[in-house]
């Protein structure tokens, strides 16, 4: 199970009182390279039947199946002037990806 802070859980929910229509927050692993993977947060307003879903603090989030086993022991964070950020205890270091609303469904 992804774990997701308590600072990313209140930005998520005020993202979403700005996009209604897209309730779920949808988490997505993608490969870069061999040595790198990228992480993309998304709003959607259906999950789809392979997905993982985490309800926490009255907040849908629904992790893509084939990304679901990446994200085990993965936090989501939020930090005001960096954005939202993925940290892995076993990974080197993270690295901050904001929240970007390209994809509102």
């Amino acid at each position: 199970m992804m774990k997701v802070t308590h600072s990313a859980i209140q930005q998520l929910k005020a993202v979403i009182r700005e996009h209604p229509e897209d309730p779920i927050v949808r988490i997505q692993v993608h490969d870069q390279d061999e040595r790198k993977i990228t992480f993309s947060i998304t709003l959607d307003n259906v999950t789809q039947p392979d997905d993982e879903i985490q309800e926490i603090e009255q907040l849908t989030i629904a992790v893509e199946g084939r990304s679901a086993p990446r994200m085990v022991e993965v936090t989501l964070d939020y930090q005001e002037g960096r954005g939202f950020s993925f940290a892995h205890p076993d990974a080197p270091h993270h690295d901050n990806f904001p929240l970007n609303l390209i994809n509102l469904n």
